[in-house]
């Protein structure tokens, strides 16, 4: 690498520094969150000059919404979008895929403004999972699929935070009470069928 694709002070630039800013904010506000993550301190671990993070992106809050925006665009697809899955199936599949505390929930809680570009796309995230649920158990017959969507985002985010605090895997114990809920949503005539599923 010649000093030129280096940059200032030996840190590199050019092709993949927004990638590299990126993936160290991937990695910063995963381990010890947005407020405690300074720019110096991004652009350290991803080996770029402060000038090189601001010229892809306005700023710290820019950087923020890209972070969210890339995170999970499209809500789940290895999972609402799975032609493997009864719709039943789906619905409890999405305990099984979690991170240690959802990354649009600590956005929003360490964010204030409820018009920051992040908390915006937070909000937007939630409701369009809430739909995707709700859609899902539209199609397993729910009778109330607006209901349980509500119902299943709910668990889902509680047992996000509640890890997060204890330190310690709720998933699990969120999934059982989902599959009682599912199951008490669904038609008498799905039950016995259901039930089946759990054992």
């Amino acid at each position: 690498m010649t000093e030129l694709e280096k940059g200032p002070r030996g840190l590199r630039s050019g092709r993949g520094a927004r990638e590299r800013i990126l993936s160290a904010s991937q990695q910063l506000f995963r381990d010890q969150g947005i407020n405690c993550t300074g720019v110096d301190q991004l652009c350290a671990v991803a080996a770029v000059s402060k000038r090189t993070l601001y010229q892809h992106f306005a700023g710290k809050d820019e950087l923020i919404a890209e972070y969210l925006r890339r995170f999970d665009p499209d809500i789940l697809p290895e999972v609402f979008d799975s032609t493997d899955l009864t719709p039943r199936e789906r619905l409890l599949a999405v305990f099984d895929i979690h991170a240690p505390l959802c990354p649009f929930i600590a956005a929003a809680v360490e964010i204030q403004d409820p018009g920051h570009a992040a908390r915006v796309l937070a909000r937007d995230y939630k409701k369009a999972f809430a739909a995707r649920l709700t859609e899902t158990a539209r199609e397993a017959g729910a009778n109330d699929p607006e209901q349980l969507g509500e119902q299943l985002a709910l668990l889902l985010d509680g047992a996000s935070a509640r890890s997060r605090v204890l330190n310690i895997d709720t998933f699990a114990t969120a999934a059982a009470i989902a599959a009682v809920l599912i199951d008490n949503a669904l038609p008498a005539a799905s039950a016995p069928a259901a039930a089946s599923l759990r054992h």
